[in-house]
């Protein structure tokens, strides 16, 4: 494989469908039909892919001894030594920066939230990760991080129960990921070191106090959204059901063996592709409708 193609693998584009989070507080005001506030929520997507792919490289840097031992990991360029170090470490930090300057052309505040997921995820990379617990909210909180910057790229409210919300779901799909990876790799959890403080059982409890909670919190969301709105549509109200529905799906998926790769599930199972889909369009319906 050639050096361009093993350094954009290893920036991960795949991963970059998380950052779409940036979009939701902006949509969810209804701005994005407006050029200035549209342009400036791509620019922090883009800003976001930049900044998110640099701690991937660092991730990497940092755990490539662990990947070497994982039956997947391994086959990463920097693990598998397709990118060396060296170039890896510079690559990884010249997205870092850009990515801050990048976020830096919206507002200062979005500059901000941008620097705090590298410090964030930097954190994590070096330490936070091996702390059982604390290592489920640090990256649930690097979800959360990408929706507050497309709010504050473009300066909208973002509602107290959508942040709730945001940040319940967020717990849900990182916590999905734990429990898969605690079944695929079963008693050989070398490859991450707070996997062997988990339990089935646990990761089961917590899955379901989040996917409640989640629910609970955009149930609340968007009740509070159709009375701030006046609207009489019930466009709102409806959305619950394919929310609600996609969370149980995405359960299902979990308790199947699958979840390990949560970007992989979304990428290819329709029926959660449709869910999407019909989620976008009622709701889209509430906010430039109703």
């Amino acid at each position: 494989m050639s050096l361009p193609r093993a350094l954009l693998r290893e920036a991960r584009p795949k991963q970059w469908v998380k950052n779409v989070l940036v979009f939701a507080a902006p949509g969810a005001a209804g701005v994005l039909d407006n050029g200035s506030y549209a342009w400036r929520s791509i620019v922090i997507f883009f800003a976001f892919c930049m900044a998110s792919s640099g701690t991937y490289y660092w991730n990497d840097i940092l755990d490539v001894d662990n990947d070497r031992h994982h039956p997947t990991k391994r086959f990463r360029p920097i693990a598998s030594g397709e990118v060396s170090l060296g170039v890896a470490r510079i690559v990884g930090s010249l997205l870092l920066v850009g990515g801050v300057a990048l976020a830096a052309t919206t507002r200062w505040q979005a500059c901000v939230v941008v620097t705090g997921y590298i410090v964030l995820t930097t954190a994590y990379s070096t330490a936070l990760k091996h702390i059982a617990v604390v290592d489920l909210v640090t990256v649930a909180a690097g979800f959360v991080l990408r929706a507050i910057a497309g709010a504050v790229a473009v300066n909208v409210h973002m509602s107290t129960w959508f942040l709730l919300a945001t940040s319940f779901a967020s717990l849900f799909i990182v916590t999905g990921k734990r429990y898969a990876e605690l079944r695929e790799m079963g008693d050989d959890v070398r490859t991450r070191a707070s996997l062997d403080q988990y339990s089935l059982g646990y990761l089961r409890i917590v899955l379901s106090v989040s996917c409640g909670a989640a629910m609970v919190m955009y149930c609340i969301w968007a009740f509070d959204t159709k009375e701030v709105s006046g609207t009489t549509w019930p466009f709102y109200e409806l959305s619950i059901v394919p929310m609600g529905t996609a969370l149980l799906r995405y359960l299902l998926m979990l308790e199947q063996g699958h979840g390990s790769a949560p970007e992989e599930i979304f990428a290819s199972d329709r029926t959660l592709q449709v869910l999407g889909l019909i989620w976008v369009i009622v709701f889209g319906l509430g906010v430039y409708v109703g």
